[in-house]
């Protein structure tokens, strides 16, 4: 699935996916916002409709910003991962982005990889 939005006032995303060994990988560029929000729970639906997965790659190497409502939207994709016994990998967090999973505690419930081959190797 391929979701590109554009608010022309300040934020900017595109959220993709495809399989790479029968793990679903979500691409995030640009700003995870509310504007974003919608659009990254529609590709893990149709994701998690289409594959039922118990692993998950996020990828975040062109990821640009996430607020608040970013941070809940990956909250509501982590949990949904864990509760049918899931596990949930993010790949390329610039250290910002590692520094904020840390802040609010997001770390401590994903597995985090500099790149989607460590990431398939290792979940």
């Amino acid at each position: 699935m391929n979701i590109t939005m554009v608010d022309h006032m300040k934020y900017q995303h595109n959220i993709t996916s495809e399989i790479i060994n029968n793990i679903p990988v979500i691409y995030i560029e640009g700003d995870l916002t509310s504007d974003a929000d919608g659009d990254a729970k529609n590709v893990y639906s149709e994701v998690k409709e289409q594959y039922s997965p118990h692993k998950v790659i996020i990828n975040f190497e062109n990821t640009k910003y996430i607020n608040s409502s970013g941070i809940a939207t990956l909250i509501h994709i982590i949990q949904d991962v864990n509760e049918r016994g899931g596990i949930i990998a993010f790949v390329g967090l610039t250290e910002h982005l590692k520094k904020v999973m840390n802040i609010v505690g997001i770390s401590d419930f994903v597995q985090m990889y500099n790149s989607n081959n460590d990431a398939v190797k290792t979940v």
